[in-house]
């Protein structure tokens, strides 16, 4: 069993508690010590004239007439006072250091003979006097406190502010804990496979942040699901055609050479399919960043598409290293190369180039185009372009493949028309002195 509360509200009641009860002990020590001061201040010069001229007067009075005497001198000097004899009724000794340095004072000014005595229940301040052969004891009222009733005010005032503060205190956690239990409630939602909806992101900086994050994976989870239904739905309906195809020709006999062919084709056709498929369900977010020549692996690239006969051209630019995943990257390239040779016309180029923030991969060719309004919806999986555009096999996940690849390297894919006629893929990455500038 651990005094130390559990839930945010008694966490900050506690901690607020414990700064007023401190607050308040170094008030009255503050208190205490301002107005012993002031006790010292009071007694000044002027206060110690007085009494010099108080203790001559007390020396010169009639002894017969003591009575009187004192009685007149104390009201002239706004004062008690009384024989040394009845020096019991006049309190104890100081314990504050400022009085312990005013007494010193006094018998500096007044002579060894006088003492100081604090009678904390009339409020008064006595000073003895020697006056002749007598000794005397004056007392004069303490400066008063901010109201005759101090402690019990002081009592009263200390428990008001710690009903405000702890009422501060519930309104306040009450506030910190609902964006927190919203939080609860959605994490445990995604525990149970629900996907609930996304959490403002709005209130304290810190929870608005942490509401960003989590709307974020949300977004990625919602992302994830669609895309798994999107692959299993294009499973399904790519794969149909070629299979009814297939089946058709086992029917047949495919006795003719033309049929074996289209046979073959077919199988190539799912053979690409189901790769594509693979790399779009493909997360090479694991692979680690590793700083590598993007000119290598587009020459790697090109150097397999010329050998295989294409239309395939590279002009190398001067690029600095950039964090890769070098696999990935080699997909990248080679959806492009063949989006470019299946939608478009030879040849195809390949340029590289570099600028103050980034690195540019471009793949051009000289096909009939993508319209601007087409641009982000061919992006999306399972999506092709125009029946101009349409006539190579595929599952319509290579620009998505491309998309995702690029997100993963923190790079901007664009689909740009090309002058003369033509597309131009283009890739940018952000250099390392551009992710310094900002």
């Amino acid at each position: 069993m651990t005094l130390w509360p559990r839930s945010l509200f008694g966490r900050l009641a506690l901690l607020l508690l414990l700064v007023t009860l401190i607050s308040q002990a170094t008030a009255i020590i503050l208190f205490r010590q301002d107005r012993a001061a002031l006790l010292s201040r009071q007694f000044g010069d002027t206060k110690i004239l007085q009494l010099k001229a108080l203790r001559a007067g007390l020396a010169n009075a009639d002894p017969k007439s003591t009575a009187g005497a004192l009685a007149s001198f104390g009201d002239a000097y706004h004062a008690r006072i009384v024989p040394d004899e009845e020096h019991r009724f006049v309190g104890g000794p100081p314990q504050n250091p400022v009085l312990v340095e005013l007494l010193e004072r006094l018998k500096e000014e007044l002579g060894p003979e006088t003492d100081l005595r604090i009678q904390p229940r009339l409020q008064l301040l006595w000073i003895k006097l020697q006056a002749g052969e007598h000794a005397y004891w004056a007392g004069f009222q303490l400066p008063p406190r901010p109201g005759e009733d101090a402690p019990s005010r002081a009592l009263e005032w200390s428990l008001i502010a710690l009903a405000v503060l702890l009422a501060s205190a519930y309104f306040f956690a009450r506030y910190l804990a609902r964006p927190l239990r919203q939080l609860n409630d959605a994490v445990a939602n995604v525990g149970d496979g629900r996907l609930p909806p996304p959490l403002p992101e709005a209130g304290p900086s810190e929870i608005a942040s942490l509401n960003r994050g989590f709307n974020q994976m949300l977004a990625n989870l919602r992302r994830a699901d669609e895309d798994r239904a999107l692959l299993l739905a294009g499973v399904s309906h790519d794969l149909r055609t070629p299979l009814a195809r297939l089946r058709l020709g086992i029917e047949v006999g495919a006795q003719d050479a033309s049929m074996h062919e289209g046979m073959i084709s077919d199988i190539v056709e799912m053979d690409k399919i189901i790769g594509q498929f693979l790399e779009f369900a493909r997360d090479n977010r694991e692979v680690p960043l590793e700083m590598a020549q993007l000119n290598d692996i587009v020459a790697s690239a090109v150097e397999r598409y010329q050998k295989a006969g294409n239309d395939v051209r590279f002009r190398r630019g001067e690029l600095p290293l950039l964090p890769l995943r070098s696999t990935a990257m080699s997909r990248l390239i080679a959806n492009l190369i063949d989006n470019a040779l299946s939608y478009g016309a030879p040849p195809v180029d390949i340029a590289t180039r570099a600028n103050e923030r980034s690195a540019v991969l471009d793949v051009t060719d000289r096909g009939p185009g993508i319209a601007a309004d087409q641009v982000e919806r061919l992006k999306r999986p399972f999506t092709r372009g125009e029946p101009a555009r349409t006539g190579g096999a595929g599952a319509g996940l290579g620009l998505a493949i491309v998309e995702r690849i690029a997100r993963m390297h923190a790079a901007t894919f664009e689909l740009l028309p090309r002058e003369g006629g033509g597309t131009c893929a283009r890739v940018s990455f952000p250099t390392a002195k551009s992710a310094t500038d900002s």
